[in-house]
């Protein structure tokens, strides 16, 4: 890319911001079917996903937001890109603006994916496979952390008691659920499936 065509660029994405995209990220994951989300959580490595989510059996994909190409240069000296053993997902992406980056500047397995106005289009798909056993291992580190916070936040109680809140509402209405509700039991949770993701 010339100077010219940086400069055209930068002036191009000025409106998009590193918090509109990871707010695209999040919901282009709800719509590639991940069930569990979480944006801009820290974990033991040291590595803080833009956006990451879960699929069935485990499945994670992680999406980076790069707003400007200094970011993303700067994103290849993080240890966890030098390593790429230690960092999270199974499928990894980037997100940035249409023609921030290209597609042989990628990590090896990386795919790309480029807003454009409100739209997210996939440019380059991700291998499925580049999550290692010490990724699962920083993966698991992330959701327990952030599980904690959420039990802080919930305390006195835990988030035991707060998942059990449908059966305290069953007790208070005589036994039935309030309308709306459906009993745990026949909650659609694809999680608790011994099958494999998709």
């Amino acid at each position: 890319m010339t100077q010219l065509d940086m400069t055209q660029l930068d002036m191009t994405h000025l409106d998009m911001t590193h918090a509109k995209l990871v707010s695209m990220a999040v919901r282009w994951l709800r719509r590639y079917r991940c069930g569990v989300v979480l944006s801009e959580q820290a974990c033991a490595s040291g590595e803080m996903p833009d956006a990451i989510g879960w699929k069935k059996a485990c499945h994670s994909v992680l999406i980076e937001s790069k707003v400007s190409r200094a970011d993303f240069l700067a994103d290849r000296d993080k240890p966890f890109r030098q390593k790429p053993e230690i960092g999270v997902g199974c499928e990894r992406y980037y997100l940035a603006p249409r023609g921030l980056i290209r597609s042989e500047e990628l990590p090896t397995g990386w795919g790309l994916l480029e807003a454009c106005g409100r739209e997210i289009e996939r440019v380059k798909v991700s291998a499925k496979n580049l999550r290692s056993e010490s990724g699962f291992q920083n993966e698991m580190n992330l959701l327990l952390a952030s599980l904690r916070r959420v039990e802080i936040r919930i305390e006195p109680g835990s988030i035991t008691d707060f998942l059990k809140w449908k059966n305290r509402m069953a007790e208070y209405n005589r036994g039935r659920l309030p309308e709306g509700l459906v009993a745990e039991e026949e909650e659609a949770n694809g999680f608790l499936l011994g099958t494999a993701g998709d």
